[in-house]
């Protein structure tokens, strides 16, 4: 079973985050590696795997979360990237950052915003043609 949920949860990892969620695994791997496995396993293996909600749906419930949070940019950055993969527009996440200053107050959804446009800028820069 728990291969099973480790293989299931690579596979939404990729869906989700391709290369990134990868990237940020395998650095992770290096010093904790227990944690790596069940980063995999539960959130992605169990959780993005249920039904019930799509991943547009769910991708948008995180960037709420991590917005309200106010202090989890580098999640929040991998998971505006993961929103943009799934179908989520920049419009559609514009309005969830604003919609978090009703709730969880405008420092969050100032962080939430500089960490989008940050997202947004690299990657408009990676489909920018080299010259």
């Amino acid at each position: 079973m728990d291969e099973e949920r480790y293989q299931r949860g690579w596979e939404m990892l990729r869906r989700i985050d391709g290369e990134a969620g990868e990237r940020v695994m395998a650095g992770l791997e290096s010093i904790a590696p227990d944690l790596a496995r069940y980063t995999i396993e539960f959130p992605f293996g169990d959780v993005y795997a249920r039904p019930g909600l799509d991943l547009r749906s769910r991708e948008l419930a995180t960037v709420a979360a991590l917005t309200a949070l106010g202090h989890a940019q580098p999640q929040l950055k991998v998971h505006l990237h993961g929103a943009l993969n799934v179908g989520c527009t920049r419009e559609e996440l514009v309005e969830v950052i604003i919609q978090m200053a009703v709730y969880a107050g405008f420092p969050a959804a100032l962080n939430g915003m500089a960490t989008a446009k940050e997202v947004f800028r690299e990657r408009d820069a990676r489909q920018k043609p080299e010259a």
